[in-house]
C-alpha cells in the first residue's frame, strides 16, 4: 500500500522558508541593480533566466537521483527558485513600460524573457544531465 498522506511538516516548512528568501534576494538585487526608466530590467531578466537554468539543472539531477529528501526538493524548487523567479515581476515591468509607451522596449524585453527563459532551461536541463552522467559514472 502506498502513502498517500499529505506532504510531512518540514516540506511545507521549507517551502514558506524558501517562499520568503526568494523575494528577498530578488528585491535585493534589484535595489543594487535598479532599471533606467524606459530601458529593459535587465536585473528581473537576469534573475529569471539564472533561476531557470538551475531549477531545470536541479530538477533534471532530482530526477535522476530521486533519493534527495523531498522537503529539500520542495524548499528549493517551489519555495525558492519559484518565489525568486517570478511571472509577475515580468508583468509588472511590461505594463510600466507599455504605460509609458515604450513598445518597442517592452516588446523586446518580452521576446528576451521567453527565449532565454527557455535557452536557459535548455541549457540546465543539459548540465543536470550532464551532472547525473558523471555521478553514475563514478559509483
Amino acid at each position: 500500500m502506498t502513502n498517500t498522506r499529505a506532504p510531512a511538516w518540514q516540506a511545507w516548512l521549507a517551502v514558506a522558508t524558501g517562499g520568503l528568501a526568494g523575494p528577498e534576494l530578488r528585491y535585493g538585487l534589484g535595489l543594487a541593480f535598479p532599471a533606467a526608466a524606459g530601458t529593459i530590467p535587465l536585473t528581473t531578466l537576469g534573475i529569471n533566466v539564472a533561476g531557470s537554468f538551475v531549477l531545470a539543472g536541479l530538477t533534471t539531477v532530482w530526477i535522476a537521483r530521486p533519493r534527495t529528501a523531498f522537503w529539500l526538493r520542495a524548499g528549493l524548487g517551489p519555495g525558492l527558485l519559484g518565489s525568486f523567479t517570478t511571472f509577475s515581476a515580468v508583468m509588472f515591468s511590461i505594463d510600466q513600460l507599455a504605460t509609458a509607451g515604450e513598445y518597442p522596449v517592452w516588446m523586446a524585453y518580452l521576446g528576451l524573457s521567453l527565449v532565454l527563459g527557455l535557452g536557459a532551461a535548455a541549457g540546465g536541463w543539459r548540465t543536470g544531465r550532464l551532472l547525473t552522467d558523471r555521478l553514475e559514472a563514478a559509483s
